[in-house]
């Protein structure tokens, strides 16, 4: 087994503690809630489908990791800096907040947060399905109890497994693990694409409908600049806190939009209680 060690100068507001918590409430990916100040986790090397083991500390603007596994630990690092939306250049966030004051309380009131939270577009896709027609504690249980040692397992694993879950979730899901085989659900090129024109090719999976084509582009392959149209509860939260819709207020949050909507997620669920960031 290799080890990986390196230093990424983070541009722009970032704190790994906020975002820790964050992920440790995130119901369809929780992080393990684990005693120290790092953020320690296991996942699959997108691609490769191999273990990878990650300590991520912040040391000032630097986020410092340290991975161990069989594969390819630069893919592994880039993964890393992706689901934790360190590849970001934030150093204009602030500015959103200037120009948008709801966005402004958000950062306030939960400063250094970026939006972490699935480990790759595949694993998001995986949660959509199993989401489906079903509770956030119910598809929670789905999820963990397919896990092997904590981790969700490959592709290649889940499409021979026989899948005892409810209506079409194994069809779906085998079609989720075969998308991921083919690299339709692939990190990289899901962020090279126009975000539209990336959700429009993920619903190209059976079973992934707008709503899930959204949640594996923007929280998946963490798309930075993306409005989700088809959030029921970010819809609400905009039409209560600005009076018009969605694609006319999210004009003053480019190029965060998507970290913008994810705030306001936040917001809402800390404001109306449920379960908190459950979804975007």
């Amino acid at each position: 087994m290799a080890d990986h060690h390196g230093e990424v100068a983070v541009q722009g507001p970032w704190s790994l503690a906020t975002s820790r918590a964050f992920w440790e409430g995130f119901t369809p990916s929780a992080l393990p809630r684990r005693d120290g100040g790092a953020l320690r986790s296991e996942f699959l090397v997108e691609g490769e489908w191999r273990r990878a083991s990650v300590s991520v500390t912040q040391a000032g603007a630097t986020a410092v990791l340290s991975l161990s596994g069989d594969g390819d630990l630069d893919l592994a690092a880039a993964q890393v800096c992706r689901f934790l939306s360190l590849d970001v250049d934030g150093s204009g966030w602030p500015a959103v907040g200037s120009r948008d004051p709801v966005i402004a309380a958000a950062q306030a009131a939960f400063p250094g947060l970026r939006p972490c939270g699935f480990y790759s577009p595949y694993e998001a896709a995986a949660w959509s399905v199993l989401s489906q027609r079903t509770s956030m504690a119910q598809a929670a249980r789905m999820k963990a109890a397919l896990a092997v040692d904590g981790v969700f397992p490959p592709p290649a694993s889940v499409r021979a497994l026989d899948l005892d879950l409810p209506g079409r979730k194994p069809e779906y899901l085998r079609a989720v693990a075969e998308a991921a085989l083919d690299g339709l659900l692939d990190a990289v090129t899901l962020r090279a694409m126009k975000p539209a024109a990336a959700v429009l090719a993920v619903q190209q999976v059976k079973g992934l409908g707008p709503f899930a084509a959204e949640l594996v582009v923007l929280r998946g392959a963490n798309a930075p600049d993306a409005v989700p149209y088809n959030e029921a509860r970010l819809t609400d939260e905009v039409r209560e806190r600005y009076g018009r819709p969605s694609a006319e207020v999210s004009e003053a949050w480019r190029p965060y939009r998507t970290w913008a909507a994810v705030h306001l997620r936040v917001l809402r669920e800390q404001r109306l209680g449920g379960d908190r960031r459950a979804a975007m």
